[in-house]
């Protein structure tokens, strides 16, 4: 009988998802597993009939790998415990979701997602007795025990080109330009890309700022005879009295609004806000990323083959290795406020407002 791993991408997008696809697949195809692709994360086990399909080495050709986004397509509002009827109500769904892996004859399951992703999935997997391996993926790069993610240096990446052409246009115009990013719980594409862009103040969840340090800073930069400032924040940092900045949703999103008004008025700078928003999660993976994901889908297989579960692959020390998944999602992986990029940035000048 043939043996049968199943992938699925869950949670939030981001560059890179095809290319661990693509590694899986391969490696798994050379080690004789075969791989049935879920639609739509764990959502496609719970539509009649399942969207699956099976995934061969002819379907990631070079072009797919450099795609943005999941070919699979993916869900971060379909909780299998807690699933959203057409009534409104939700309902645990997920006696259902685990029978349906038993009957399509799944031996193991590769779960790329985030912290939210793996508790539900390694939750199913406990419940149902299912082999089931992790590989992290999140622009916020805040899965504990990795020192990266697939979608982490694109999105940095992205900011920091956004970073760069928002520069020439604050000086032609004498602006004050602020750059809002995606953040949700932690700072490091802030940091990042604030550091690698060279701005003057970087506004980051775990620091607390007050408007009168930030126009310190743009007041120093303006005496040394610059006619711009840069600012980045990231889209969870709070108002200057500690109150969530979030759009009618509930979603995080308008700090930069917020700062705006108050950075003009405080330094005298005209002042305009960039929100890049979903832009940081699609195009083409960076060379990082492609190379991150697919050393993480070659481990992942390789630990189905080893009969190892229960892990998620993991980027330390220029290598992957393997943690236990309830170690993983323990706790978010926030920024260091005295670790060594917040130190870079500060040794280069940089203010953090506080």
């Amino acid at each position: 009988m043939s043996k049968n791993i199943a992938i699925l991408t869950s949670g939030g997008d981001c560059a890179g998802l095809n290319a661990v696809m693509s590694a899986i697949v391969k490696r798994a195809d050379a080690l004789g597993w075969g791989v049935i692709g879920i639609e739509n994360g764990t959502a496609g086990l719970l539509e009649e009939p399942y969207a699956v399909r099976t995934l061969s080495p002819a379907d990631f050709d070079g072009f797919v790998m450099r795609r943005g986004g999941t070919i699979l397509g993916t869900t971060n509002s379909k909780n299998p415990f807690k699933y959203p009827m057409p009534d409104g109500s939700v309902k645990d769904r997920s006696d259902e979701l685990i029978a349906a892996i038993k009957d399509l004859g799944i031996d193991a399951v590769i779960g790329i997602g985030g912290d939210g992703s793996f508790a539900i999935l390694n939750k199913l997997a406990t419940q149902g007795n299912l082999p089931f391996i992790g590989v992290p993926k999140t622009i916020d790069n805040d899965l504990s025990l990795t020192d990266l993610s697939v979608g982490f240096d694109t999105a940095v990446e992205v900011a920091t080109e956004a970073l760069d052409r928002l520069q020439p246009t604050a000086a032609s115009h004498d602006r004050v330009m602020i750059l809002e990013v995606m953040g949700r719980d932690a700072g490091h594409i802030a940091l990042a890309a604030g550091i690698a862009g060279g701005v003057d103040v970087i506004l980051i969840p775990e620091i607390p700022y007050t408007i009168e340090n930030i126009a310190k800073k743009i007041q120093q930069v303006k005496d040394s005879g610059r006619n711009f400032a840069l600012v980045i924040v990231s889209e969870a940092v709070k108002t200057a009295a500690g109150e969530k900045v979030e759009v009618a949703d509930g979603r995080y999103g308008g700090v930069g609004a917020y700062l705006a008004p108050k950075i003009a008025e405080a330094t005298g700078f005209e002042t305009r806000v960039t929100v890049l928003g979903h832009v940081q999660r699609g195009g083409s993976p960076t060379w990082n990323d492609r190379l991150l994901a697919q050393a993480f889908g070659v481990r992942a297989v390789d630990l189905v083959n080893e009969g190892k579960f229960g892990r998620m692959v993991a980027w330390q020390n220029r290598a992957v290795v393997d943690v236990a998944i309830e170690d993983a999602i323990k706790e978010c992986r926030i920024v260091r406020t005295h670790g060594t990029q917040v130190h870079t940035a500060r040794s280069v000048g940089i203010s953090f407002g506080d």
